[in-house]
């Protein structure tokens, strides 16, 4: 499982560290390979913020008479730079770029600080011997910033040229406009998927308040069958009685079933700002109440998910981690957020005593998978004695039918 393992008498303070990542094997024939071939030639949404953000690149690239241009987006670490967005590149230059530490970045804290960066590859510190060296003459970056926070960093949009550029030519002049837009772009796309994931919520509430109405009723109609059942005992009519207590048990199967919808369903502590930071509210809390050091790795940029995905994901990962701290006896925990050939992956995983059976009287683990099914997912288990124990939950990226369908 890829961990170095605390030893009986180590004590719980000793250095630790995960030795590699989790291994996430894709589903169906030749090890997945079918759906990454599928994942590679499918078309974006045209609500994706990719393929928006893609177009309007384009548009930059050619007023601006650039060769090339990437956008990144800080990641919920806000340390990490990573490309949502580029236009012009090679394959392997995109990996070189695909990920950036914001304080190593030539676009990282000093340009966040003054505004621009104009840079020339052949004498930059951090663009010198690499891949784009060679390829490329200079480099403008310029920060992203929330126009209704000026002090927050959204990002970084980022042009290549084959010709020398300052930071006080037309080009740069042009690049700090369309960075503007971009930035507004940016924080107009996640406003509204706020918007209409509060909207989304408050449904939620007003379904919830319609159910409670409906076990009141239900619950009524119990307990005045309660009263005829208990004449009926009184008048020794056994007939009428049976059919009382039949009325009463049908009447607490459907009440018990409100319940449950009830609580698993639309009473959601789902954070309107988005699963990943409710994701991160979670992991702040657990490490709070817990003697459980929990690393949060969180590698998805941008997470555009339904409602019904981001609710039944939260609650899965929720009780993951209340297996942890009750079961497991672990020092360290973690919880990693990926995107791999076309499936959302959920991993979290600790290096406790890795005796996790369902068999035994865990049955959390029957609920996360029912939430799962929900929303075409699967949950995988790995757990071995002293080696501590894996849950993976994995989902295909939702498609455009699903999200019509459901919202």
């Amino acid at each position: 499982m890829g961990r170095k393992m605390k030893s009986v008498d180590e004590p719980d303070n000793a250095a630790f560290f995960w030795t590699r990542d989790p291994e996430f094997v894709l589903p169906g024939k030749n090890g997945g390979l079918d759906n990454c071939v599928e994942q590679a030639f499918a078309a974006s949404r045209t609500s994706d913020l990719r393929t928006l953000l893609n177009s309007f690149l384009e548009t930059a690239i050619v007023f601006i008479r650039a060769r090339a241009g990437v956008v990144r987006v800080l990641l919920p670490d806000e340390q990490t730079l990573q490309v949502i967005s580029a236009v012009g590149l090679t394959g392997e230059e995109m990996e070189a770029e695909r990920i950036v530490d914001l304080a190593c970045e030539d676009c990282g804290k000093d340009a966040f600080k003054h505004g621009l960066c104009s840079t020339d590859v052949y004498t930059c510190e951090t663009r010198h011997g690499d891949r784009l060296s060679g390829q490329f003459q200079s480099v403008i970056s310029i920060p992203l910033e929330s126009r209704n926070s000026p002090e927050v960093m959204l990002g970084v949009f980022t042009l290549f040229f084959d010709t020398p550029q300052s930071s006080s030519g037309n080009a740069a002049t042009m690049a700090i406009s369309f960075s503007e837009l971009l930035g507004t772009l940016i924080e107009h796309i996640k406003s509204t998927r706020e918007a209409k994931r509060e909207e989304l919520l408050q449904e939620r509430q007003t379904i919830a308040n319609e159910i409670h109405d409906s076990l009141a009723q239900t619950l009524n109609y119990a307990r005045m069958n309660t009263t005829l059942l208990s004449d009926a005992v009184r008048n020794n009519n056994e007939l009428m009685a049976t059919k009382y207590v039949r009325d009463i048990d049908e009447a607490l199967e459907i009440g018990q079933k409100a319940v449950r919808t009830l609580i698993t369903d639309f009473r959601s502590e789902m954070d309107p700002a988005g699963l990943l930071h409710a994701l991160q509210t979670l992991a702040g809390n657990f490490e709070q109440q817990h003697d459980i050091v929990l690393d949060c790795s969180i590698r998805v940029a941008d997470l555009d998910l339904p409602l019904e995905h981001e609710i039944q994901t939260y609650h899965i990962v929720r009780e993951a981690l209340s297996n942890i701290a009750k079961h497991s006896n672990a020092s360290h925990a973690r919880l990693i957020v990926d995107h791999l050939c076309g499936f959302y992956v959920f991993t979290v995983e600790d290096n406790g005593v890795g005796t996790f059976s369902p068999v035994e009287g865990h049955y959390g683990i029957i609920i996360m998978r029912e939430r799962a099914q929900r929303i075409g997912g699967e949950i995988k288990v790995e757990s071995t004695k002293g080696l501590g124990t894996c849950v993976q939950l994995f989902f295909p990226e939702p498609g455009t039918n699903w999200r019509t369908a459901h919202g």
